[in-house]
């Protein structure tokens, strides 16, 4: 194993209580083996990222209730494409050399299931971006 592989792979956390079926189709597996994990390792910064994304939007996000600040989140994720490609690109560039091969054969699909992550991600953590002072630069 190469030195950025076994690098990345040893970093990442384990995810408890994902078990490998054998009946999983392959982007199931690719999604507990690969995605979960590295969405995982990167949560801090995804939540930065929005948090920059809701400081950038002038902060609209905070005049919502839960319910609208929820739909933001899930909206933001699914059709602000600049957002999307730069929270895909956090995720891909953990990605070892033959994980990126087995994702460029059906990266549509992957691309959903990655987003569909981080979303549930974010929307578990809602809390984080309640208030405007966690916002502002330190």
């Amino acid at each position: 194993m190469n030195t950025r592989q076994s690098n990345l792979t040893n970093i990442r956390p384990e995810i408890l209580g994902e078990t490998i079926k054998e009946n999983m189709s392959s982007d199931e597996r690719f999604q507990n083996l690969v995605l979960r994990p590295i969405i995982k390792l990167q949560n801090d910064l995804l939540v930065e990222v929005f948090k920059n994304y809701i400081r950038k939007h002038k902060s609209i996000f905070h005049d919502f209730t839960l319910e609208k600040r929820m739909s933001y989140v899930e909206n933001a994720i699914q059709r602000d494409m600049k957002l999307r490609n730069s929270m895909k690109g956090m995720i891909i560039g953990q990605f070892t050399v033959e994980e990126y091969q087995i994702y460029i054969e059906n990266s549509s699909a992957l691309n959903k299931r990655m987003m569909n992550l981080v979303k549930d991600r974010l929307l578990s953590q809602i809390q984080l971006f309640d208030k405007p002072e966690l916002l502002t630069a330190v």
